[in-house]
């Protein structure tokens, strides 16, 4: 079946390190400079809206990393890592470390008609309460967002929380979702780099009809696109505790 959207990383995929900060990323951090203001179209600027964007609202890629279906700003000393479902190799999401703290993203269908980031929300805030976490659904720089206390198992076998941040942007039929950890997930300062990515990326629709939650498809930068279709046999079913494997390949 399609993926669908799911609130947490997708059990079973590995990630896959392309950069990362320091003396050896020299020569990737010239590739994907800061992105600086974005070049929006003049519909945005008339309306006064911030990102993220739809393609068609963006002038050019600029300094944006192309992923596929999704322009993703480039950060200085940022880590980014491509998530990749094990049994279809089909990547998944992509996540960014930056300064102790990390954004997962991922895009997907939406009807025309309407949005759905209210729907996954209250998905989102069951799914959390049912597995012993809590949830809090309050206002954000990006509209409704979910402050969530993850059940987590302490180094010393405690049971203790670990906080996250579920934020969303309803586009034209289609669907960003973010989920940030670590100290950005209560510290707003440091919130605030992770915040001007998520604002900043660019979504790539395509114009082929798609169910509702249907995950867009991704690529590694410098890679050939998957095919933009479903893939049979994948679902992206929410497990916010489970990380897969992970494949760590520094450049």
């Amino acid at each position: 079946m399609p993926s669908r959207a799911a609130p947490g990383t997708p059990e079973g995929d590995e990630s896959v390190a392309l950069f990362r900060r320091g003396s050896k990323d020299a020569a990737a951090s010239a590739q994907h400079p800061d992105p600086g203001t974005p070049e929006v179209g003049d519909d945005a600027q008339a309306a006064g809206r911030t990102g993220p964007w739809d393609a068609d609202e963006v002038a050019d890629r600029g300094a944006r990393v192309d992923l596929g279906a999704i322009w993703l700003p480039g950060v200085q000393g940022m880590e980014l890592r491509m998530e990749m479902d094990q049994k279809t190799q089909r990547v998944t999401g992509v996540g960014i470390s930056l300064d102790g703290s990390a954004l997962q993203l991922q895009a997907f269908a939406a009807p025309r008609s309407e949005g759905i980031w209210d729907e996954i929300r209250d998905e989102i805030a069951q799914s959390v309460t049912k597995q012993g976490g809590s949830v809090d659904d309050v206002p954000g720089p990006f509209g409704r967002e979910l402050l969530a206390r993850l059940p987590a198992r302490t180094p010393d076998g405690r049971t203790g929380h670990r906080p996250a941040r579920f934020i969303g942007h309803d586009g034209p039929r289609w669907f960003l979702r973010g989920v940030i950890s670590g100290k950005a997930a209560i510290d707003v300062e440091a919130a605030a780099a992770l915040e001007a990515v998520f604002a900043d990326t660019v979504v790539i629709r395509g114009t082929d009809a798609r169910p509702p939650r249907d995950l867009l498809a991704l690529a590694l930068p410098g890679k050939p696109r998957a095919a933009d279709v479903p893939t049979p046999g994948t679902d992206n079913g929410f497990d916010p505790l489970t990380r897969g494997p992970e494949i760590t390949e520094i450049r």
